[in-house]
């Protein structure tokens, strides 16, 4: 099986470790970074991540992604909740130094869909949890690991109700056909995720992607604007 900088724009904040609490009204922060997908909407509370939204509109260049710039956004900790400040550095490690990804600590995700006893949640769980930068895993595949192995429909629900992509990587599950399969961000960003990926972590590129990380420009052309991403 393969299992298988952001610079500041606008602003606002989250929580920190996995778990939040559902005990309480949120306060809701938001903040907006570039990325090299475009802007990129952050959304959470004290209590934790509430949501991640690739509003796309940006065609990054083949050329190397500019270094990661996060003062300016770290420099206001009164507009920025700690789940909030822990997403913005995960996101920022993620598109330019993936390799300190492991040392960081992931932020609290406060979003109802996975403080539910569902199947949905056990999925994206363990999506967040076995399948890491690099690798890929099917439907099927992921099922299995779920613990239901004759639920691989239903994962392709869960993948569409990840309300924070690229941080749970519903970008990472393919078709067992090897087609690269669905994605309402648009199959021009999984194929560029899943090419970015594969060029920073020295693993071949999953063999469905036909538009590598460098050439995004073309295939982003006929690409819906803004949508909530990750949702396959």
């Amino acid at each position: 099986m393969e299992m298988a900088a952001l610079k500041s724009s606008s602003t606002q904040t989250q929580h920190k470790n996995v778990f939040g609490r559902m005990d309480q009204a949120c306060e809701m922060r938001y903040k907006t970074m570039d990325s090299p997908l475009g802007k990129i909407e952050i959304s959470g509370c004290e209590q934790g991540l509430h949501e991640i939204r690739l509003c796309g509109s940006k065609t990054p260049d083949a050329g190397p992604v500019e270094a990661p710039t996060l003062p300016e956004l770290l420099s206001r900790p009164e507009e920025m909740t700690e789940p909030l400040v822990q997403c913005a550095a995960w996101l920022d490690a993620y598109f330019h130094e993936p390799e300190v990804l492991p040392g960081l600590p992931l932020p609290a995700i406060h979003h109802p869909v996975f403080q539910r006893d569902s199947f949905t949640a056990q999925v994206l769980w363990k999506l967040l949890e076995a399948v890491k930068f690099g690798d890929t895993v099917s439907y099927q595949q992921l099922a299995v690991l779920a613990g239901n192995p004759k639920a691989a429909r239903a994962v392709g629900g869960a993948m569409r109700s990840n309300p924070v992509p690229v941080l749970v990587p519903c970008h990472r599950v393919v078709c067992s056909s090897g087609a690269v399969g669905n994605y309402s961000g648009g199959l021009a960003t999984k194929e560029w995720l899943l090419a970015h990926e594969a060029r920073l972590s020295g693993k071949p590129t999953y063999p469905g992607v036909s538009h590598p990380a460098g050439t995004w420009r073309g295939a982003q052309a006929g690409t819906p604007g803004p949508q909530r991403a990750g949702r396959n």
